[in-house]
């Protein structure tokens, strides 16, 4: 991003990224009024077409420059400045240039992304408060006497370094407006009003201060993070440790390590759930320089969250995907928790994988990432044995506990002795009474929400289906709806079947909400939480239900992968997985490393205090490696099997993929620019470097009304495929393809 130098001479253009699907900037005239203000990374309000919209100001220059090949009397004007002082810092703006090159993405998009959600908008503004502070040189014992009240407000303000909000003040025993406002006339305080930031945690309860004595283990890696942030140059550690071993201790010893070299931390975690308990403990540790950034939170209080990492108030950030893109100035150390998990991938524009942009981010600043995980993803582990990252490796549990006890349950023979599919084994029944009757916790996983998995006419064979996808609709007692997760479109449930009028409707599989209200029907004296999505959907639910397992008021939760991987529950000391190994039969390349992963995930949630543990793993495909090495939580031998199978198809790390979906909502438009973008790819890989397969129907043929075909791209060398991909993408354009019905993906964590 090369300016021209603009320390004499006032910009007269700016090249502006926009949040919009293309692969370019866009130049602008800069009017005299805001010349002297306007900086890199400043919001503006800019004209597009018929409308305008926000951009971001990336380059500016003194005069045209000379590669930009428009008319210069069709350049237009900027309408507004919005910022005085760029929001966008230099370092987020490079950060984003290059994520949105690497995974062939749109920078205005990703700009837009780094910035709070809805800070565009007039509803986000700074909140501001009525409080009262002491005057200094006011002297109570001068003029008319001061009421006991009055008095009694002084010494208040004084015990409260001297300013309050001002309903804080009334808030106190016998406070009232009136004596307070005869103190503001007096000259004794001052009523104004200031910015307030709002604290997401303001209600929480912070846990007290850990002392904990680190294992052997636990100091050896710990001193070689600590020594490379000292250097202030760029190192990647993949910190390999069981479930239980300890990696969070770790991770706040070497954020506090960072902060006292006077550099800044970030942390990274995969789910909205797991920040309740990471940020509560950073925010004893740490006080009000942590900051939290995540999707649950209110749109205000991000915002403010956001606002304190900009000016410096927070030097740490804990957030969910997104935060990767946090303002932090100075960064020294970048931690990506559960790095292994797929939610660090965005699944629709702008495309991203945040724990890459992470290790890429400490690299371009010199700072130092570490990644965390008990079942590493296969790349990152490979990258550790081929030295692209340094391996660090807690293999014991902390206290000398020893991993949870696991057992398949062939549900095989389950079906014979009932002569039909139940959803609990009588092995995982007797195993919850066992536990209830010690006083003892249960988690239940099932990956799959609401009451059954669908509908079907046992008279026809009709499933019912959603309107806009190729899906079928999942049925949710709760409102006596037929809902789909991908689109969100809902219907009643019919009587009778909509193709055959048959009223022998059969709701197949079980969700969380049907196994919930089963084992509640089942163990009514048990205190049971329901957590996924459709519980969890208010702001606060899922803290406050984590929070009320975690103290012991209640004694089993069922739930999604929520519930999986990253809680610290002591008493739990059997958990059930349920339909786990449905996604073995998914068209994935990475089934098996997300089965295995999960399963060792919440497997890892039992006995992790002073109780043994007990994992009880319900499944139809008992010898299935996935499962066999999860049982064991064996990722070595796990590993040492699936890489054989990796580098056999040609499937990363041996080599990089890429996902182009066509999507369009006629059929055979889809079908026209599929073919067309096809016949580019080939003319622009003569050489045959990169192999093309498609195009075909993705997985899921239509989704929310749009037809979806994909073409999928294998390549041993990056470069070779992104310049395959490149040149076919303008080759395309110009034979008439709509690049907006395109849709690139770079390294897919699923071909789906």
């Amino acid at each position: 991003m090369t300016t021209t130098d603009l320390s004499e001479n006032p910009p007269k253009y700016v090249e502006a990224a926009l949040p919009v699907p293309l692969r370019r900037v866009f130049t602008y005239r800069v009017p005299a009024e805001i010349s002297g203000s306007i900086q890199i990374g400043a919001r503006l309000k800019l004209p597009f077409g018929r409308r305008s919209m926000t951009g971001y100001a990336v380059e500016l220059h003194t005069e045209l420059p000379a590669d930009v090949e428009v008319d210069e009397s069709k350049i237009r004007d900027v309408i507004e400045l919005s910022d005085d002082e760029p929001l966008i810092t230099p370092e987020i703006l490079k950060l984003t240039q290059w994520t949105a090159d690497y995974y062939a993405s749109f920078w205005g998009e990703m700009l837009k992304a780094s910035l709070p959600a809805g800070i565009n908008s007039e509803k986000v503004r700074p909140r501001r408060r009525k409080s009262v502070r002491l005057i200094a040189g006011a002297d109570a014992n001068e003029g008319k006497a001061l009421t006991e009240t009055q008095l009694e407000i002084l010494e208040i303000l004084s015990g409260n370094g001297g300013e309050m909000l001002f309903t804080e003040l009334l808030e106190q025993p016998g406070i009232t407006p009136s004596p307070l406002n005869t103190l503001a006339k007096r000259g004794f305080v001052e009523v104004f009003v200031k910015e307030v930031d709002r604290d997401p945690l303001r209600n929480a309860i912070i846990p007290a201060k850990d002392d904990f004595t680190l294992t052997e283990e636990q100091s050896a890696a710990l001193a070689s993070i600590d020594e490379a942030v000292s250097t202030s140059q760029f190192r990647s550690f993949l910190l390999h440790g069981v479930t239980g071993s300890g990696k969070t201790e770790v991770y706040i010893r070497a954020m506090k390590h960072t902060l006292e070299t006077g550099r800044s931390a970030l942390m990274l975690v995969p789910e909205i759930a797991l920040t309740p308990v990471f940020s509560r403990r950073l925010r004893a540790v740490f006080g009000s320089e942590v900051a939290i950034l995540h999707s649950n939170l209110s749109q205000g209080e991000r915002f403010d969250e956001w606002r304190r990492i900009r000016r410096g108030d927070a030097r740490i950030a804990i957030g969910t995907r997104s935060a990767v893109f946090a303002p932090l100035e100075n960064l020294g150390l970048v931690i990506v928790d559960e790095e292994h998990d797929p939610s660090y991938r965005q699944h629709e524009s702008p495309f991203y994988n945040a724990r890459d942009v992470a290790v890429m981010r400490a690299h371009m600043i010199g700072a130092v990432a570490v990644l965390g995980s008990a079942t590493p993803a296969m790349e990152s582990f490979y990258n550790a044995q081929t030295g692209k990252y340094e391996y660090l490796k807690l293999p014991e549990r902390i206290g000398g506990r020893g991993l949870a006890t696991a057992e398949l349950v062939d549900m095989r023979d389950v079906f014979k002795r009932f002569g039909k599919d139940v959803p609990l084994s009588p092995e995982l029944l007797d195993a919850i009474v066992e536990t209830h009757k010690r006083g003892e916790q249960v988690i239940i996983l099932l990956n799959r929400r609401g009451f059954s998995q669908f509908v079907l006419c046992r008279s026809c064979g009709e499933t019912m289906k959603c309107k806009n996808c190729d899906i079928t609709l999942t049925f949710h007692r709760g409102d006596n709806r037929l809902l789909c997760h991908y689109c969100n479109y809902r219907e009643s449930v019919p009587k009778v079947c909509p193709k055959c009028e048959s009223e022998y409707l059969y709701f197949v599989g079980e969700g969380t909400e049907n196994i919930a209200a089963t084992l509640a029907k089942r163990f009514p004296d048990m205190r049971i939480a329901r957590v996924d999505r459709d519980t969890m959907s208010t702001k606060g639910e899922i803290d406050e239900v984590l929070l009320k397992f975690a103290a012991g008021g209640l004694d089993m939760l069922v739930g999604t992968q929520m519930i999986a991987k990253g809680h610290d529950f002591p008493n739990v000391t059997l958990v059930g997985v349920i339909s786990v190994d449905i996604g073995l039969g998914l068209p994935d390349l990475r089934s098996a490393e997300r089965t295995f992963q999960l399963i060792t995930q919440v497997a890892g949630r039992a006995g992790r205090g002073k109780k043994a543990g007990r994992v009880l793993i319900q499944t139809y495909y008992p010898d299935h490696y996935a499962l066999r090495f999860a049982k064991d939580q064996n990722y070595a031998g796990f590993y040492a099997e699936e890489i054989k199978y990796r580098q056999r198809l040609n499937y990363p790390p041996f080599f990089v993929l890429a996902s182009i979906l066509i999507k369009h909502r006629d059929r055979q438009q889809a079908a026209k620019m599929a073919n067309l973008l096809r016949r580019s790819l080939d003319a622009a890989n003569p050489a045959k470097n990169v192999r093309v397969l498609g195009p075909a129907p993705a997985s899921i043929a239509r989704l929310k009304n749009e037809y979806r075909l994909q073409i999928i791209l294998k390549g041993i060398n990056r470069r070779a495929l992104r310049e395959t991909i490149d040149i076919a993408l303008a080759d395309a354009e110009h034979h008439g393809c709509d690049l907006k019905t395109i849709f690139v993906e770079i390294d897919p964590v699923n071909l789906m």
